[in-house]
């Protein structure tokens, strides 16, 4: 896979990933980071150093600058969205291209992947058609600050931040999104409610019935 000039440092992390990164102290090849991935392994790592800055060490922290707010969407829909197997026979294929999907970035380079796509297999189906129209529903979501999206059986259900103390709370994109709400109050409903012993704040819009009809929806936020 890797062949060019160059990819020494692909081949690296490849390996990492394999055998894992082992123990910090010691010459041990066998850490727990080759169960979770190496990006996992990161992103657990970030976030506890956050919760020790925001807890234990807030006082020697408390000059630093307050971050931007930044969310990563999970989208939870009874829509399919997906690569088919009568599209794309090859499951390796397809794990490949869902792979570089979620690396893509902005429009530019969604529409690329999409002509792509027609060039090697033809039509697409509207289960690849909704696949990649659900990349520009999270990019609107992760902008907005939307947690999770949960859109079934026509209704979008549109959770806040957990994160009470988040830095979110006091954007200028959440204030906008309350106005909206007390200038729109047939639009949708802001709810609360417990889930599995954790307060939930979320936003509630009916007849949602296509993730255009999401977009269109968050794009009026």
């Amino acid at each position: 896979t890797y062949t060019e000039l160059g990819s020494g440092f692909q081949i690296a992390m490849k390996d990492l990933e394999i055998r894992g990164a082992g123990d910090l102290l010691g010459a041990d090849q066998s850490g727990f980071i080759n169960d979770m991935g190496f990006d996992t392994y990161q992103k657990i790592l970030k976030e506890a150093i956050k919760e020790l800055e925001a807890n234990e060490f807030k006082d020697f922290f408390k000059d630093k600058p307050k971050e931007t707010f930044k969310v990563e969407t999970q989208l939870d829909t009874d829509f399919e969205i997906m690569f088919p197997t009568d599209f794309i026979e090859a499951a390796s294929e397809r794990l490949k291209l869902y792979k570089e999907l979620s690396e893509i970035s902005n429009e530019e380079e969604l529409e690329i992947f999409k002509n792509k796509l027609t060039d090697r297999f033809g039509k697409i189906p509207l289960e690849t058609e909704n696949l990649l129209k659900s990349v520009r529903l999270k990019w609107l979501a992760e902008r907005l600050g939307f947690e999770k999206l949960v859109i079934k059986k026509g209704k979008m259900l549109a959770f806040f931040v957990s994160d009470a103390s988040s830095s979110y709370f006091d954007s200028e994109v959440f204030q906008k999104i309350l106005q909206f709400i007390q200038h729109h109050p047939s639009c949708c409903q802001i709810v609360e409610k417990n889930i599995n012993d954790t307060k939930k704040t979320y936003l509630k819009f009916e007849n949602t019935k296509s993730i255009d009809e999401a977009i269109r929806i968050l794009n009026s936020l």
